[in-house]
């Protein structure tokens, strides 16, 4: 598993258009699926931010929450634009932010206000997937990476 800041060092063109796709609306947005032991896969919409050369989220009590907590698997995927639609997702485990310290930096600027009743958690990286494309090409071109191959 790798941090943000890792997966940026060991990938750098392929993190910039990561956070290009994260950030695309503005607040970072994307879709987060969770598992929790045998049951299905449920899925998202969540808000991410790299901060201080982490990805993460804060969760509101919600089966996300739960899962996360529990299992900590995810995927996470980029919203799509019809007229571009280049694609970036990455898999990896979630993990607790307990440090009040760093809680509070990645608070200080974040989309929303966050309060005591958020959980915050670092989504750490395993493998991304980078898939570029025009609106009228197929298939895409993709690229990946993996914190285990480093390519």
């Amino acid at each position: 598993m790798a941090r943000w800041a890792e997966f940026e060092a060991a990938a750098p063109e392929l993190a910039e258009e990561g956070r290009r796709l994260l950030y695309a609306r503005g607040d970072g947005e994307a879709l987060l699926v969770t598992v929790r032991g045998a049951e299905l896969p449920r899925v998202h919409p969540i808000n991410v931010g790299i901060v201080e050369g982490g990805l993460y989220a804060f969760l509101l009590s919600s089966p996300k929450r739960t899962d996360l907590e529990r299992d900590g698997r995810f995927a996470l995927h980029t919203h799509q634009d019809p007229a571009a639609p280049d694609e970036f997702s990455v898999r990896g485990r979630a993990h607790v932010v307990g440090d009040p310290d760093k809680r509070a930096a990645v608070g200080s600027g974040w989309f929303f206000e966050v309060d005591d009743t958020y959980l915050l958690v670092e989504l750490s990286i395993e493998q991304a997937v980078l898939g570029l494309r025009g609106a009228d090409e197929w298939p895409p071109r993709y690229r990946r990476w993996s914190a285990t191959a480093g390519s």
